[in-house]
C-alpha cells in the first residue's frame, strides 16, 4: 500500500480530533456524535466502503472514548462535579448493555446502522430543541427495577450510536432534575462504562472484507491514535469552559449540533 494513501484522512482526523476534544470537554460526550460520521465520510472517500463500514466507525469511536472518558473523569472529579452515587448505581447495567449492543451492531448492515444513528440522534436533538426545563420524569434518578431495565438500554443504544454517556445520559439525568453541569460530568463516567467493554469486544469482530489498513478486529488503530492524541490536548480546554458557561447556551449548542449531524447521516442512508 502506498504510504500516501491515508494522508488525506489523517489530516482530517487531526482537525476533527481537535473539535471532538472540545466537544467532549464541553458537553460531557466522548465525541462519538462527531467521530462516527467523520470516520464514515473519511473512510468512504478513500474507497473503503462496504457493508461493515459503520461497524468500523462505531468501533473506532468507542475505542477513542475510553481514553477521552478517563481524561474527562479526572478533570470533572477535581472540580467535584461527578455524582458518584448515580455513577456507581448505573455503571454495571450500562456496561452489560454496551456488550449486548456490540453483539447486535456486529450483525447489522451498515445502512441499517446509519438509519439507527440518524434516527436516534435526531430524536435526542429534537428533545433538546423542544424540551423545557420544567419537564421532569421524577425528582431523583430511577432506582430498583427501572434501573435494571433502563441502564442496559442506555448502554446498548449508546453503542449503536458509537457514543459515550453524554448524548443519552445528559438528557436522562436532567429529566430527573440533575443540574446539567453535574449531569455532563457524571456522563463521562457513563462513557467509560460504555466504551471499555464495547471496545474490547469490537477487537474480536472481523471486518476483513473492508480491507481498511491498520484495523485490528473492527477498531482502526490510525483513527484511535490520532483522535486520542488530539482529544487529550483539547478536552481540558472544553471542560474548563463548561464550568464558566450558562446552562442554556450549552443545551442550545448541543441540540443544534446533533440535528445537523443526524440529518446528514439520515440523508446519506436514504439516498
Amino acid at each position: 500500500m502506498d504510504i500516501s494513501t491515508p494522508l488525506p484522512v489523517l489530516a482530517s482526523l487531526i482537525v476533527i480530533g481537535r473539535f471532538a476534544g472540545l466537544l467532549a470537554g464541553f458537553l460531557g460526550v466522548g465525541g462519538g456524535i462527531v467521530l462516527v460520521p467523520t470516520f464514515f465520510y473519511a473512510f468512504q472517500s478513500l474507497g473503503y466502503d462496504g457493508p461493515q463500514l459503520m461497524q468500523v466507525c462505531l468501533a473506532a469511536s468507542l475505542a477513542t472514548i475510553t481514553a477521552t472518558s478517563i481524561r474527562l473523569m479526572q478533570i470533572h472529579h477535581k472540580k467535584g462535579a461527578v455524582d458518584w452515587l448515580i455513577l456507581s448505581q448505573w455503571a454495571p447495567g450500562i456496561a452489560i448493555g454496551a456488550i449486548l449492543g456490540v453483539a447486535l451492531a456486529a450483525n447489522l448492515q451498515s445502512q441499517i446502522l446509519q438509519l439507527i444513528f440518524g434516527g436516534l440522534g435526531a430524536t435526542i436533538g429534537l428533545y433538546l430543541a423542544l424540551g423545557r426545563q420544567s419537564w421532569s420524569i421524577g425528582e431523583t434518578v430511577l432506582t430498583g427495577r427501572w434501573r435494571i431495565i433502563i441502564a442496559p438500554l442506555l448502554g446498548e443504544f449508546s453503542v449503536l450510536l458509537g457514543i459515550g454517556g453524554g448524548s443519552l445520559g445528559v438528557p436522562f439525568m436532567t429529566l430527573h432534575r440533575v443540574p446539567i453541569h453535574r449531569a455532563a460530568a457524571t456522563a463521562a463516567g457513563f462513557g467509560l462504562a460504555i466504551a471499555v467493554p464495547s471496545a474490547l469486544v469490537w477487537l474480536f469482530v472481523s471486518v476483513d472484507a473492508l480491507r481498511l489498513p491498520w484495523t485490528l478486529g473492527a477498531v482502526n488503530l490510525l483513527a484511535f491514535f490520532v483522535i486520542i492524541s488530539m482529544t487529550f490536548i483539547f478536552v481540558p480546554i472544553g471542560a474548563n469552559v463548561v464550568h464558566r458557561t450558562d446552562a442554556g447556551h450549552l443545551k442550545r449548542l448541543f441540540w443544534a449540533f446533533l440535528l445537523l449531524v443526524e440529518a446528514n447521516m439520515l440523508l446519506s442512508a436514504l439516498w
